[in-house]
């Protein structure tokens, strides 16, 4: 299939999701319509929407590559997903939806103080920046692979091409607007995943049943590791991990509850994520089974695999799986790609325009420039970050996301956990200090771990970090109440 081909696919993709935008955000450019959508999303448009901006292009193109190495056994992070999704509609959404807030920060100032409130939405915009351009650098590799290498177009041109298209359908009315869009483009990836099994089943030379039964009794789809405490892959820890890291990644994310909060009630939104936690898993399961039936036609065929794991999947879509294949392929990760990214860019507008900036000082005309200040900039900031990983020159980035997220994300877990579980004040002056001391001090326990006693920390980093912060928080109040004493 030619390069130009494959544009005009990606051109007509983008026109409809212009043409929904542009239907959904009428009468809504406001900054209610682009930070809330007017409240009135319905649950279920939310629902679908969200399982495509969890999975994005990274997850599209890693999770089947993952089976070569760890087999299904991500399954066990998934599982713990699920309940971590639970606490955040019994505990979190509540909390959110009583406060009536804009930015889910607020409730750090409420709770605890100011410079609290800032270091919470530092975090986020820290970690979310540079975790959402992560996963659109993968997707942007991918097309300068396939399609402009052979035009001749330089990495930048792709890069500014790919954000300037996802700016356009974002600007005007923001999440109002990215709820349906969103839907739209998880119902096409999910399409596309399960379009790419059957072209793959096709291949291998197997009936149904026996491709099944070969699956079943095949190391490579071994979903437990219960027996070795010192590999990444056990079943506690992953388990446990994957219960913190969905209330971080979504409970404790602007970008994920942003759009929980443009639900039309409570009970909504709860039903929104009870139903979205639930579809997560075969969706995940779906992904691992795609990638061991590669595994099975490559062993069939006698393909060399690739080195990197990120890198089955494209190679089987782009010259083993035939045209239809790398249609489907280039689609899938596209959908994955903007249902990720866009709602990305409109959390962290408003973040920053909301909790920095304090844009809801401002009188409505001066607010609304300065939102589109901010999602201008923020989309630069896109650019930068995606062109300095091609400096890198990584592309595995999964794990390095999830491992990301514990330094990023560990010190919101503190601090949310100590504010909804104790009634104890704490040093807001001290907080900016314990968020960075807690991250730092992991990472130093992480290297010492791997050098003195072989132990390999994995994703309970992020509890861990949260620990440490909690302890920090439980601390401050307790000197800063001795130096009182000593000063009186």
């Amino acid at each position: 299939m030619s390069a130009y081909s494959i544009l005009l696919i990606i051109g007509v993709y983008f026109s409809v999701l212009l043409l929904i935008s542009l239907v959904a955000g009428r009468g809504g450019t406001d900054n209610e319509a682009f930070f809330l959508g007017n409240r009135r999303s319905p649950w279920w448009v939310v629902a679908i929407g969200m399982v495509g901006s969890s999975l994005s292009g990274v997850s599209f193109v890693s999770v089947p590559g993952m089976v070569r190495d760890i087999g299904f056994t991500y399954m066990q992070t998934v599982a713990g997903f699920f309940f971590g999704y639970l606490v955040i509609a019994g505990v979190l959404l509540p909390l959110y939806y009583r406060r009536g807030f804009t930015s889910i920060y607020t409730y750090l100032e409420e709770r605890f103080g100011r410079r609290s409130y800032k270091t919470g939405a530092a975090c986020f915009l820290v970690g979310k920046t540079i975790g959402a351009a992560a996963r659109l650098y993968v997707v942007a590799l991918m097309l300068q692979t396939l399609v402009f290498d052979s035009l001749g177009v330089p990495f930048v041109a792709n890069v500014c091409g790919i954000i300037g298209l996802i700016w356009l359908y974002t600007f005007r009315s923001g999440i109002k607007a990215i709820v349906w869009t969103d839907t739209l483009q998880t119902v096409v990836m999910l399409a596309a995943l399960v379009l790419l099994m059957v072209e793959a089943a096709r291949r291998i030379d197997l009936g149904a049943g026996e491709l099944a039964s070969t699956l079943a009794h095949s190391d490579m789809t071994r979903l437990f590791v219960l027996d070795d405490w010192h590999s990444k892959q056990n079943f506690f820890k992953q388990f446990f991990s994957g219960i913190f890291i969905a209330i971080v990644m979504t409970g404790l994310d602007q970008d994920m509850m942003q759009k929980n909060l443009t639900c039309r009630s409570l009970p909504e939104a709860q039903k929104n994520m009870r139903w979205y936690g639930a579809s997560f898993m075969p969706v995940n399961f779906l992904f691992l089974t795609l990638g061991a039936m590669l595994l099975v036609l490559a062993g069939q065929e006698g393909i060399a695999l690739p080195a990197q794991s990120d890198e089955i999947l494209p190679l089987f879509a782009s010259r083993y799986l035939g045209k239809t294949a790398l249609v489907l392929f280039v689609v899938g990760i596209v959908a994955a790609a903007f249902s990720s990214a866009d709602s990305a860019l409109a959390a962290l507008t408003t973040s920053l325009a909301v909790d920095i900036l304090g844009i809801g000082r401002q009188q409505p005309r001066q607010a609304k420039r300065t939102r589109i200040a901010v999602h201008v900039g923020i989309s630069a900031a896109f650019v930068g970050i995606i062109l300095l990983f091609r400096a890198v020159n990584n592309t595995s980035v999964i794990d390095a996301i999830y491992t990301l997220v514990s330094y990023t994300y560990g010190p919101l877990l503190g601090l949310f956990a100590f504010g909804l579980f104790t009634k104890r004040p704490t040093c807001d002056r001290a907080v900016p200090f314990i968020a960075v001391a807690a991250p730092v001090l992991c990472g130093l326990l992480d290297w010492a771990s791997r050098h003195w006693w072989g132990y390999a920390f994995g994703y309970e980093l992020l509890m861990l970090n949260g620990l440490l912060t909690f302890a920090g928080l439980w601390a401050a109040k307790r000197i800063e109440n001795g130096k009182m004493k000593m000063e009186s």
